[in-house]
């Protein structure tokens, strides 16, 4: 009967025990890795979908590492014996191989011109079967599949012996005692010296404790991203309470030079993940001033929202209180530094005084504004100032600017230019001068901020927001 490892060319010569000792430590070497990183996702918070689903996949690739271990060492220890199909009941005086039959691998050789059938000593224990037990003919191996899973499996064998295709599939089989296996089936058949198929070889292996983990693996994906979106729709609702109910233009400061058309806008994150810590604010002051304010928190969607309320409480209680906007940032650096849940953040808060036009700003950490006049567009030198939250306790320095009618000042947060794709950047934004120039008034402005920025795959959301003054 010819080899069953390929009859039709020379067998391969086995690897030099050296090398596969090499493979066996750096695989042994990488499972330790591996397992590590999962005792870690492990001790994280159990609630956490994203947790448990690190955790199953980790668990998941520890498996295909046992059983690269295992593989391994079959082929240094060489080519498993063959069981031939026995005769008058006899045993043979060795058992199958100790250990667990969970991913361990047997092979097969049925030969067509003789009847023989030759399993390993692992298939035995894979199938259930005592040793020395008859082993099954291709005719009786469909008998213990599931009904549903033996035309897959006539399916391959026929490929196999008519069409010399070779075979790769898994199915179902039910064991004496009612227990389930999958196992994956991989074959080519043997030819004789004229080129006919005389037997046919099979290497057969239980992956059902992997496919387990692949579905745990899976299940806990979908749970994951279904609390995502539950987050990203609760992180929307607690933001759209907290920003300024005012969507589109408002006029405030409606006397003076510094007469203000103003209009924001928000855009989502292209994934939707990181929404939440992005804000805008606009309100007259006691003093007949106006306050203009973006900023963003970084953090998880719902706990960046909830520090966003208490922000936007802070700058309108101190602005209200004639607060200006160095100072006011330096306190708001304080309250986010020394409050129960610490975040960190970046903001830029202005002052308009209607009767001058005089703007004064300053910001902490954050994209300067841009002042677009005559058609031209410039991004204003931005004041000293470090990222609110960051325990860094410099001052916030401020500066000023005259502000003539037909001026529009944009402000933003950096998720509006940080995306990818090309000619991302402030740039891009610079370049919408001559619509502002324009434009019939601020709303008219941040429709063209959308229609520019508003398809773009950004990185995080943003928000911008845009006066203009004398309108």
């Amino acid at each position: 009967m010819p080899s069953h490892l390929f009859a039709d060319r020379p067998a391969p010569q086995p690897p030099a025990h050296d090398a596969v000792d090499a493979l066996i430590h750096r695989a042994r070497q990488l499972r330790g890795d591996v397992d590590a990183v999962g005792r870690n996702a492990a001790v994280s918070d159990e609630d956490d979908p994203q947790a448990r689903w690190q955790r199953a996949l980790c668990d998941l690739a520890v498996q295909h590492l046992d059983t690269l271990d295992q593989h391994l060492g079959q082929l240094k220890t060489g080519l498993p014996a063959r069981r031939p199909a026995a005769r008058g009941g006899d045993v043979p005086p060795d058992g199958p191989s100790a250990g667990s039959a969970p991913n361990r691998v047997g092979s097969a050789e049925w030969n067509l011109l003789t009847d023989e059938v030759s399993w390993s000593d692992e298939l035995y224990e894979i199938f259930g079967r005592p040793p020395g037990s008859p082993p099954l003919s291709l005719d009786d191996l469909p008998s213990v599949l599931f009904p549903d899973d033996q035309p897959k499996l006539t399916s391959m064998v026929t490929g196999c012996l008519v069409d010399g295709q070779p075979m790769d599939g898994e199915f179902r089989i039910v064991l004496p005692d009612g227990r389930v296996r999958t196992l994956h089936m991989t074959g080519e058949p043997v030819l004789d010296p004229e080129g006919c198929t005389a037997s046919m070889w099979a290497v057969l292996r239980d992956v059902g404790e992997l496919r387990r983990s692949e579905e745990t693996v899976g299940r806990n994906r979908d749970s994951a991203r279904r609390d995502e979106r539950t987050e990203h729709r609760t992180a929307e609702e607690l933001q759209g309470t907290a920003l300024p109910p005012w969507r589109g233009p408002s006029h405030l400061a409606r006397q003076g030079p510094g007469v203000l058309d103003i209009a924001a806008h928000h855009l989502p994150s292209a994934s939707g993940g990181l929404i939440g810590g992005d804000w805008y604010d606009a309100m007259e002051l006691p003093d007949g001033g106006t306050l203009l304010a973006v900023g963003d928190l970084t953090g998880p969607a719902i706990p960046a929202t909830s520090a966003l309320a208490m922000v936007l409480g802070a700058v309108r209680g101190m602005a209200v209180a004639g607060v200006r906007p160095g100072a006011l940032l330096g306190h708001l650096d304080h309250l986010l530094e020394t409050s129960m849940r610490p975040a960190l953040g970046s903001a830029l808060c202005c002052h308009v005084d209607p009767a001058t036009g005089l703007l004064s700003w300053a910001q902490a950490g954050h994209p300067a504004p841009l002042l677009f006049r005559d058609g031209t567009g410039r991004r204003l030198p931005p004041p000293e100032g470090a990222l609110l939250g960051a325990a860094s306790r410099l001052a916030h320095e401020q500066d000023e600017v005259r502000l003539l009618p037909g001026d529009v000042l944009v402000l933003h947060t950096d998720g509006l230019t940080r995306r990818s794709g090309p000619g991302a950047g402030p740039e891009q934004l610079l370049a919408l001068a001559p619509l502002f120039a324009q434009a019939r008034d601020a709303q008219e402005c941040v429709r063209g901020v959308v229609e520019e920025f508003g398809g773009a795959e950004r990185l995080d959301d943003a928000c911008v927001l845009v006066a203009r003054i004398g309108a």
